[in-house]
């Protein structure tokens, strides 16, 4: 299951506790590394250009923060192009499930 978690404590928690259950390695953190600004370009919604104008609240990167995970699995540039982006999890992913 992908969830999108801006905090650091959060995404700690939900690794211990898949390793609890005995599935130590079955967590990745994938950090999709992006500039605020290409994340706003990419906004057919408008969401942060709202955000921005107050009408939406606790917004991550506008009026909450998004704290940078530590050592994920996969780090990635978010201002590749999408499908490359996509290549490079896929890639790592199979590389996982060849071992």
């Amino acid at each position: 299951t992908a969830f999108v978690s801006p905090y650091r404590n959060d995404r700690d928690r939900v690794r211990q506790w898949v390793e609890s259950e005995g599935r130590t390695g079955d967590f990745i953190e994938v950090f999709v590394d992006t500039p605020l600004a290409v994340c706003e370009s990419r906004d057919p919604k408008g969401l942060y250009k709202q955000a921005r104008a107050g009408k939406i609240k606790n917004f991550t990167g506008i009026s909450d923060p998004y704290e940078s995970p530590s050592s994920p699995e996969i780090h990635i540039n978010g201002e590749l192009p999408v499908e490359e982006l996509a290549e490079q999890v896929l890639t790592h992913l199979n590389k996982r499930l060849a071992c």
